[in-house]
């Protein structure tokens, strides 16, 4: 529309003065929908995107973040030619809420989404992040889960979960048979006698599956992808593809296990005498190796099926990548892989997500982009700030109400800092934290009546010591509450 604009149109045309003002008109009430028509030469390339997404990684299951055992060959591959963010934070830890969160733009404590369900009631008519793309022309395709979906629930019956339909062309939803697979299956948690069956649910459930790959729904999501991306849409995608594990059931072919086997070799994490007593109530994590009646084997085995189902993701990360380098589109495409959230993976005896520590908070991150160079960036920086980021690599508009920060700058020099607190919350517990480079500072509760948790994380990375009521840091703590009180003040609502 902009350049039928210009003089020289004008002239050849000879467009009524009336057209020119419809132009205007139509250029006005697109901007106001957040689409960006800009379409100059002087304009960056319109990459397309590949948005990569797992449920349940913790970046401590990644070589690529320093594991030694757990094998993720094809995300170290993505890594060493990507920028990886050492300390990327969720801003809610666990599904529903987080994904809602850096898919529509805002934290939970704005649009007040701290369940399940999709934000579009509570933006309205704004764009999220898949949706702000298809407005711009592009072809927004989803594969899996992206908002969120119920696992293995959802993915058992192939439905939609709380997925939002406007910001999709197509949606395609991947079923697989979870816990039901056949093969070797053992339920962990609760089965202290060894009698209980293989369950669903949100249960620790370990299954050595027979059959390949494509068995399950993160191998058919997978190849779904890689027919897409053989196909090509003949316009500039959005391909957001969503993976469900390393997601309890621990389901995998049995080829993926057998790197871990004996369960007997995986290795604890340190385990230190009384260390919930100085722990508030709200602190302690809602499963645990005590109230899910896991002894030490069921521990490592739970680690051991973990660490399997991460390497059966990292095989279907692959052949994505594969796909993508093989379509000759890679130097035209944006790859983003993270996670919803982390995962505790034993540490304090603290199982699955919600908790706030750096295990469940913290999520891996990588962002490669064709001709940005690779490296590993220490800022602290928020799943939020993805919309933003990748809209303006791709040259869109970056609407001003989005409440994540721009990372582009960190894709430049890794030394910058564009944020020096992140901010996360677990909603389910009142929970919230303001990690710094020194300290991990949590509040239960916005009075905080359910207590307070503060970590110096240069003396204690493991966070064993709360040192919330030393009176040496009263401060500290002092100041950490009036930070926390402000930054909820910040937060309107859409």
């Amino acid at each position: 529309m902009i350049k039928c604009m210009n003089a020289k149109f004008w002239n050849e045309c000879h467009v009524p003065f009336v057209t020119a003002c419809m132009l205007l008109v139509l250029v006005r009430d697109a901007a106001a929908r957040d689409v960006s028509l800009a379409s100059t030469a002087d304009e960056p390339r319109r990459f397309n995107v590949l948005f990569l997404i797992a449920d349940d990684l913790t970046s401590t299951a990644l070589s690529c973040y320093g594991n030694k055992v757990c094998r993720t060959p094809n995300l170290d591959r993505l890594a060493a030619s990507s920028m990886r963010f050492t300390r990327a934070y969720c801003n809610a830890t666990y599904c529903g809420p987080s994904r809602a969160s850096f898919l529509s733009g805002y934290y939970p404590h704005s649009t007040r989404v701290f369940g399940y369900e999709s934000p579009r009631k509570a933006i309205g008519s704004h764009a999220t992040w898949p949706q702000h793309f298809r407005q711009a022309g592009y072809r927004a395709t989803r594969i899996g889960k992206i908002f969120h979906m119920g696992v293995p629930g959802d993915i058992e019956t192939g439905v939609d979960g709380a997925d939002d339909p406007e910001s999709w062309d197509e949606r395609i939803n991947v079923a697989g048979p979870e816990w039901k697979a056949p093969g070797n299956g053992e339920t962990l948690e609760g089965n202290r006698d060894g009698k209980k069956p293989v369950v669903g649910g949100n249960t620790f459930v370990v299954v050595e599956a027979d059959g390949d790959d494509l068995v399950h729904a993160d191998g058919r999501t997978a190849s779904k992808a890689v027919e897409l991306i053989g196909q090509g849409q003949g316009k500039s995608t959005f391909l957001a593809v969503g993976f469900v594990r390393p997601h309890v059931p621990f389901v995998a072919p049995r080829k993926y296990f057998e790197p871990y086997l004996p369960y007997e070799r995986m290795q604890l994490p340190t385990k230190v005498a009384g260390d919930w007593d100085d722990i508030p109530k709200a602190g302690i994590n809602y499963k645990t190796s005590v109230n899910m009646q896991m002894d030490e084997r069921r521990q490592r085995k739970a680690i051991g099926g973990y660490y399997a189902a991460v390497s059966y993701l990292d095989a279907q990360v692959g052949r994505v990548l594969d796909s993508l380098e093989a379509s000759g589109q890679a130097d035209h495409t944006i790859v983003i892989f993270t996670s919803d959230h982390g995962f505790h993976l034993g540490e304090h005896d603290f199982w699955a997500k919600v908790s706030l520590r750096d295990e469940s908070a913290q999520v891996p991150l990588l962002i490669r982009v064709p001709g940005k160079k690779p490296g590993v960036c220490h800022s602290f920086v928020e799943l939020i700030d993805l919309y933003p980021t990748i809209a303006g690599l791709c040259g869109l508009t970056i609407p001003a109400r989005l409440q994540g920060k721009d990372l582009r700058p960190l894709l430049d020099d890794p030394d910058a800092t564009v944020r020096d607190t992140a901010f996360c919350v677990a909603p389910s517990s009142k929970g919230f934290l303001l990690r710094t480079d020194r300290w991990a500072y949590l509040q239960y509760a916005e009075d905080a009546s359910e207590g307070i948790e503060l970590f110096d994380m240069q003396r204690d990375p493991q966070q064993f010591t709360n040192l919330a009521k030393d009176p040496a840091h009263a401060e500290t703590v002092a100041s950490f509450r009036r930070k926390l009180a402000e930054r909820l003040k910040e937060l309107p609502p859409p």
